[in-house]
C-alpha cells in the first residue's frame, strides 16, 4: 500500500496535467462539435468543410487552455517552439477527422438529420480521441516542457494533507 501511495504522489503533478489536460480536450470538443452540427446539419454545409470550420474554432481556445492552465506557462509563447508545433499537431488531427467525418457523412447521407447529429460528431471525436494520448504526451515532455535553461512555471501545489494511519 505504501508503494501505491508513493507512486501516486510522485506522479500526483503528471496526473493532474492529465486531468487538466482532458478537461481542455473535452471543452473543446464540445465547442467543435457543436459548430459543426450546426454548419453540416442546421445550415448544410458539406461535412467536410464545416469539420475543418468546427476544429480551427477549437485550436485557438485549446492552445490557450493547455499553455496557461494545463503547463502553467505565462508570458510570450515561443512561435518556434510552442505556436508551429502545437498548430501543426492540431492541424494533422483535423486532416485525419476531416477525412473521417467525410467518409461517414457519405456513407450516412440517407439518414435522419437527428441521426446524422449524432454520427457526424461521433466520427471527429473518435479520431480526437485515439490522438489524445499522443497529443499528450508530446504537450508534455517536448512542445510545453521546461527546458533545463528556462524557470520552472509549474502549477502551485494544493497544501498536502497529512494521511491517517
Amino acid at each position: 500500500m505504501r508503494a501505491l501511495l508513493s507512486t501516486i504522489t510522485t506522479r500526483r503533478p503528471t496526473i493532474g496535467r492529465i486531468v487538466r489536460c482532458l478537461s481542455v480536450s473535452v471543452g473543446t470538443t464540445v465547442l467543435s462539435a457543436v459548430v459543426l452540427v450546426v454548419l453540416a446539419v442546421g445550415i448544410g454545409v458539406p461535412a467536410g468543410p464545416a469539420n475543418a470550420i468546427a476544429v480551427c474554432c477549437g485550436i485557438g481556445p485549446s492552445y490557450v487552455g493547455n499553455r496557461r492552465w494545463v503547463w502553467g506557462r505565462r508570458g510570450r509563447g515561443s512561435l518556434a517552439r510552442e505556436v508551429v508545433p502545437f498548430w501543426t499537431l492540431s492541424l494533422a488531427g483535423l486532416g485525419a477527422s476531416t477525412f473521417a467525418v467525410a467518409r461517414v457523412a457519405s456513407a450516412t447521407s440517407a439518414w435522419t438529420p437527428s441521426a446524422r447529429v449524432i454520427v457526424l460528431p461521433a466520427a471527429n471525436a473518435f479520431v480526437f480521441a485515439s490522438l489524445w494520448v499522443v497529443q499528450f504526451v508530446l504537450l508534455d515532455r517536448v512542445i510545453f516542457h521546461t527546458r533545463a535553461s528556462e524557470p520552472a512555471r509549474a502549477m502551485p501545489r494544493p497544501p498536502q494533507q497529512e494521511l491517517a494511519a
